[in-house]
């Protein structure tokens, strides 16, 4: 399994191979690689060093195991809003197993915390507990930030595994806006009526995410 970590002190890409009981980066032993997975299928994974951090802080504030059936998931295989967090690998859905009681301490312990960017209320997750690290501040009222070439980090695997959808591109994900990235993007953006300056606002994902989420991606 290939893991892209954006290590947000450095700025920096870091990629690991690690097996499905092997832990996460920057998780140690409170995260396996399969339990962040979950769902998906992808053989490719990504995340940041701050939402990892975030992680085990919490599990360790917690004091014991977090029942994490469902975190990453790539924008191809959907099950969410077009500009989740899930797909930046910055999204954890947890506690589906304990009752509501400690759910809610489970909540009020993540917003007291002040490690999460947002915190989902139980008006929207009744049944499970959703906190995120995302980082912005977004292109759009809420969803992602905004890229140009020289942008770094999991938003910009979205983009390129978006982008290889779209077009039907063969862009490597590695999380790094260069030249390919961008003239890829422009290709779209002059198809598809936007302005063709190799940046992503909030329009051109609005229009990207939402035409490739759910519709698979190449392995």
């Amino acid at each position: 399994m290939t893991i892209l970590i954006h290590n947000t002190k450095t700025n920096r890409m870091e990629r690991y191979e690690r097996g499905t009981r092997e832990p996460m980066p920057y998780a140690n032993v409170t995260l396996q690689v399969g339990e962040f997975r979950g769902t998906s299928h992808s053989n490719l994974l990504w995340s940041t060093s701050g939402a990892m951090e975030s992680w085990v802080a919490t599990r360790n504030m917690w004091g014991q195991p977090i029942y994490l059936p469902y975190a990453f998931r790539r924008i191809g295989e959907g099950g969410h809003a077009a500009q989740s967090q899930h797909y930046a690998g910055t999204a954890f859905d947890c506690a589906q197993n304990i009752g509501d009681a400690k759910r809610a301490q489970l909540r009020a312990l993540a917003q007291r915390s002040g490690l999460w960017s947002y915190i989902e209320p139980v008006s929207l997750t009744p049944t499970w507990v959703h906190f995120d690290r995302r980082l912005g501040p977004p292109a759009c009222a809420a969803g992602y930030p905004l890229l140009r070439r020289g942008s770094v980090g999991v938003y910009v695997c979205i983009l390129q595994d978006a982008l290889n959808i779209a077009c039907g591109a063969t862009l490597v994900i590695d999380g790094i806006y260069g030249i390919a990235t961008d003239d890829v993007l422009e290709f779209y953006q002059a198809a598809s009526g936007l302005v063709a300056d190799g940046i992503v606002g909030c329009k051109t994902w609005q229009a990207l995410t939402t035409r490739v989420v759910g519709q698979g991606f190449a392995p």
